[in-house]
């Protein structure tokens, strides 16, 4: 996942939709939602790796607690998250 942009929780939300579902695609746009999405049904279901590259602009904007909820909330869900 291209993290160059996410400089906001929407579009934190918008590049993860569409690192899993290719462009336009959805896979949440709150945690809640992408919990659900990740317990299937969305046409993507783990195990599966996402690599989030650049992620600093996202620590950056939306704060270190937050991008380590998503990946905590990521992997506990299965999916491995490999973070450059």
């Amino acid at each position: 996942m291209d993290g160059r942009n996410i400089t906001d929780r929407a579009g934190l939300y918008c590049a993860i939709g569409e690192a899993l579902r290719g462009p336009g695609g959805y896979f949440g746009s709150t945690l809640d939602a992408l919990r659900d999405c990740l317990r299937g049904g969305f046409g993507l279901t783990p195990p599966f790796t996402l690599n989030w590259q650049s992620v600093n602009t996202a620590r950056t904007h939306l704060g270190d607690s937050y991008v380590e909820e998503i990946v905590s909330t990521m992997r506990f869900a299965g999916v491995s998250v490999d973070l450059d």
